[in-house]
């Protein structure tokens, strides 16, 4: 039982790992190679900036918790004896867990930039589409765009 003891805290620390290390990406960044399904042409009927507040949550306060958890089961082990001492320790982590994740979550709002879109294309249809703003691409009413559907994504660029 007692070999045990090292190769199960070997486990935890693993599984651990394996929910922190893949970060999720979303989305079409410009820099990207993507397989286009369709590219349609139009103008520019209207442009409206908006903003979006998005909640970024702390992606460490697993780790948090856990380090609350073992230095509270360090602290509670130095108390009492036998038994006692078990108690101690498990009071501890639990208090320690606690206080990890309560005084460790730092959670924010971040503002997005987009730009809303109103296109009628050269084949009859309007869309409205909504993208992140970027600076060094504005639009403007009348301007000739393409619009590039992509497999579950649309990216407006302006027509060259």
């Amino acid at each position: 039982m007692i070999m045990l003891k090292p190769w199960i805290t070997c486990l935890a620390i693993v599984c651990l790992f394996i929910g922190v290390i893949s970060p999720i990406e979303a989305g079409y960044k410009r820099n990207q190679a993507v397989a286009v399904e369709q590219v349609q042409y139009g103008s520019v009927v209207s442009v409206r900036n908006i903003t979006q507040k998005q909640l970024v949550e702390d992606r460490n306060q697993g780790w948090k918790t856990f380090g609350g958890a073992l230095i509270g089961g360090v602290v509670g082990h130095q108390f009492g004896g036998g038994s006692g001492q078990d108690v101690a320790t498990v009071l501890g982590a639990l208090i320690g867990a606690g206080v990890g994740n309560r005084y460790g979550d730092n959670s924010y709002y971040q503002e997005l930039s987009l730009v809303e879109l109103m296109i009628k294309q050269e084949d009859g249809k309007q869309v409205m589409i909504i993208q992140d703003l970027d600076p060094g691409m504005i639009f403007n009413a009348g301007d000739e765009v393409r619009v590039v559907y992509l497999q579950g994504s649309v990216r407006v660029d302006i027509a060259m």
